[in-house]
């Protein structure tokens, strides 16, 4: 796996930081999320949850009857995850994924926000490819807009404006719906979310093609 400077200092800190991540995110109650997320999902679909650190989310979509398939980038927190959600969690990074045609939806929940703004397009093709038609995506960046560091985590903020812009240069998806809620952490509550959930555009799937170039 090759990390890029962007990969390898946010993979550390959740290494270094594991256990206590695990502590503080496990129990978050994220239901007002899923209750937007789910009505798109069939009633047992397969869903992909990418980074999915604690495993919170993998464990309450496999409580309500869906299939899960969850990965993170952090060995430490991916072995904490396949024992709190009892499903074996992959080691891996986003933009390594190469699935087709697999998932219903894609959850991908504080976790794309790590990726690299020259990285996000290529991203999204894969998710959009890893999609069966119709199939939805929700993701969620901290609100505002370009790089920072933070913590020795490095981020990609963005804003309505942010996310206009990168689905006007990558037109894998279509927008069905873009929110803000505050953190649901104690004591962070005045930090903000952009929250986004999106479709795969029916034009790719008409022309027989997925977004990295592979025939259907």
């Amino acid at each position: 796996m090759h990390l890029r400077p962007h990969d390898s200092a946010s993979i550390a800190y959740y290494e270094d930081q594991a256990q206590d991540f695990f502590c503080e995110t496990a129990s978050i109650d994220l239901s007002p999320l899923y209750a937007r997320f789910l009505p798109f999902v069939p009633a047992g679909g397969h869903i992909l949850d990418v980074g999915c650190g604690s495993g919170r989310d993998v464990r309450a979509f496999r409580a309500n009857g869906y299939r899960v398939t969850g990965f993170d980038p952090s060995p430490t927190l991916a072995r904490l995850a396949t024992a709190h959600c009892g499903l074996q969690v992959q080691v891996m990074r986003v933009q390594d994924i190469d699935w087709h045609r697999q998932f219903d939806g894609i959850w991908a929940c504080a976790s794309l926000l790590h990726v690299s703004m020259t990285e996000l397009p290529e991203v999204l093709r894969r998710l959009a490819a890893a999609l069966k038609p119709g199939g939805v995506l929700y993701a969620s960046f901290k609100y505002g807009q370009g790089k920072r560091e933070h913590g020795g985590r490095k981020f990609t903020d963005l804003d309505e404006e942010g996310l206009a812009a990168l689905l006007r240069a990558v037109p894998c998806f279509r927008e069905l719906e873009t929110w803000t809620t505050a953190d649901r952490r104690p004591g962070r509550e005045n930090e903000m979310w952009l929250n986004t959930l999106l479709v795969a555009e029916i034009q790719m799937r008409q022309t027989g093609s997925d977004p990295g170039g592979r025939r259907a």
